[in-house]
């Protein structure tokens, strides 16, 4: 039984960007499911790297994972690691795990170890997109609530993401989030993302006036390109920092120990390799008493679905992430989906990922280009001299 056929599917689920699918079938009729984390308007980029990867996978048999990724690496990549090729074969390899999994007739959590837990909990993220002020994003909060989630996040700071701010950008940060706690009440987890935004002099002095909102965890105050930055917050805060999101291999999140950078890592299963790579970082971090908290910017279907069972495994899981802006459109296609309810996540049972998604309903919403920010509303909210307006998404 070898790789027969390797096919991709862009979808367009009407909000935040387009999910890109992977469909692997083996020349005796089995198939399994993967997923690619993509940025918005870059989708296609990474469906042209699962394309050119193929040619070097077809014919091999499915269960090679692990050496497969070491001959991409090597032979496709030529040894040079890019976030594009590892969301490319992040899908290729979580297809693979289900083909293993349908295969061997058991859950993917099966085949490697076996579960620590019988749920997953799940944080809220998506649910704030397009908002433009706090009474907006107290509201729909509220929602998120009213559906069950114990546990949300989102970014309270204002405007495109650049290095240094105004303080009225940070006092408008730290209102944000006095709104929310005031609104949903002391037992909400607030999670805040601060998208390496910021210079820590600005992340530290947020953070700070932040900590009698009692905040869950802090995510990525620096550019993570430089960890000493994410370390010199991590050392002058006492809410939890989070790094990770925009690390992939191994090299990068071992210097994030060595630095001591981070109470807890974010990679996504989707981008950093698929599931063998998330379990080996999870496993680089339990010594240091790191946390993993998986990152998935990607559908509640595929990419969930890896993330629930890479989650199961692994002893210092913490919590995990989903999109529910997402949730609508993906519920047309999943056959079957995942059981969410009150904010966890039941374990699927079925073999491989123990989900399915109905090509025909996958074909009904292909892609679908997003338009442009046009950030003139908010430069008349928040004006400054001064400003070198960014090119990227800007409508001037």
């Amino acid at each position: 039984m070898k790789i027969a056929n390797i096919e991709t599917f862009l979808f367009h689920p009407g909000s935040g960007k387009n999910l890109l699918f992977v469909r692997i079938e083996t020349s005796d009729g089995a198939y399994g499911w993967g997923e690619a984390y993509v940025g918005v308007k870059k989708e296609v980029i990474v469906e042209k790297y699962i394309n050119a990867m193929a040619p070097y996978l077809v014919g091999r048999s499915p269960y090679t994972i692990r050496h497969m990724a070491q001959i991409m690496f090597d032979d496709f990549a030529i040894r040079r690691t890019s976030v594009d090729f590892l969301c490319a074969w992040s899908a290729i390899e979580i297809a693979l795990w289900d083909i293993v999994g349908k295969l061997s007739n058991q859950p993917i959590y099966n085949l490697l170890g076996g579960p620590s837990r019988e749920k997953v909990r799940l944080y809220a993220n998506g649910w704030w997109y397009g908002v433009t002020n706090i009474d907006q994003t107290v509201e729909r909060a509220l929602q998120v609530k009213e559906m069950g989630f114990t546990a949300l996040k989102w970014d309270p700071f204002p405007g495109p993401w650049r290095t240094f701010i105004t303080r009225e950008e940070e006092d408008y940060a730290v209102d944000n989030v006095r709104a929310m706690r005031e609104a949903l009440g002391p037992d909400m987890d607030l999670l805040i993302d601060a998208h390496r935004r910021v210079a820590p002099h600005h992340a530290i002095r947020v953070a700070r006036r932040l900590e009698e909102f009692d905040i869950y965890c802090y995510e990525e105050p620096c550019l993570s390109d430089n960890l000493d930055l994410v370390a010199e917050v991590r050392g002058s805060i006492a809410t939890p920092v989070v790094t990770g999101e925009t690390l992939y291999t191994k090299e990068q999140f071992a210097q994030v120990f060595e630095k001591r950078a981070a109470d807890i890592l974010n990679p996504d299963i989707c981008a950093v390799g698929g599931i063998l790579q998330m379990l080996d970082i999870a496993a680089m971090a339990h010594p240091h008493a790191v946390a993993i908290s998986p990152h998935n910017y990607n559908s509640p279907i595929i990419g969930l679905a890896a993330t629930v069972h890479l989650s199961a495994l692994i002893p210092n899981f913490l919590i995990a992430e989903c999109f529910i802006n997402l949730s609508e459109a993906c519920a047309e296609i999943a056959a079957p989906g995942l059981k969410i309810e009150d904010g966890w996540v039941d374990l699927p049972t079925g073999p491989g990922l123990g989900v399915d998604i109905d090509v025909d309903a996958l074909r009904r919403r292909p892609y679908k280009d997003f338009p442009h920010k046009d950030m003139r509303q908010y430069w008349e909210e928040f004006p400054r001299k001064n400003y070198v307006w960014g090119v990227a998404n800007v409508t001037r």
